[in-house]
């Protein structure tokens, strides 16, 4: 195959990861077509097979040795704990919550929607104990 055709398969596959999730696989593979399209345009002409296998071992190296790196950096803004490690929590109610009712409570400085799952009303201004998380409600109760 020639360079130009090495590169533009490089550039399809680069563009592929950025459009699907898929945590960093297919971008590896774009950097060995890169790579093989470059070594052709450098005068290093390879027979169809000797490409594919370069081609190959280039993108698994690059795996190997930078997808962990890649992965770390890029998950640090990814929050550790999970949402429903809120559950036990004390929130302050916003509105009045009636028994089964919906409000709005304040959790670590944040407004969220509020269901009371207890057997009394919740009023306004009162802490009060997350007991569980759905999506961006709170279920609390008092």
């Amino acid at each position: 195959m020639s360079w130009w055709t090495w590169l533009i398969l490089g550039l399809v596959l680069m563009v592929l990861e950025v459009v699907t999730p898929g945590g960093f696989f297919v971008i590896f593979f774009g950097v060995g077509a890169i790579a093989v399209g470059l070594m052709e345009a450098a005068g290093l002409h390879m027979p169809l097979a000797v490409q594919g296998v370069v081609f190959v071992i280039t993108s698994v190296a690059a795996i190997l040795v930078f997808r962990k790196p890649l992965l770390e950096r890029f998950n640090k803004s990814t929050p550790e704990g999970r949402v429903d490690a809120i559950a036990g929590e004390m929130a302050q109610a916003l509105d009045d919550i009636p028994v089964n009712g919906f409000g709005k409570a304040e959790l670590r400085g944040a407004a969220w929607s509020a269901h009371n799952v207890g057997d009394a009303p919740i009023a306004r201004a009162s802490r009060c104990r997350v007991e569980r998380v759905d999506g961006l409600t709170l279920y609390v109760r008092v």
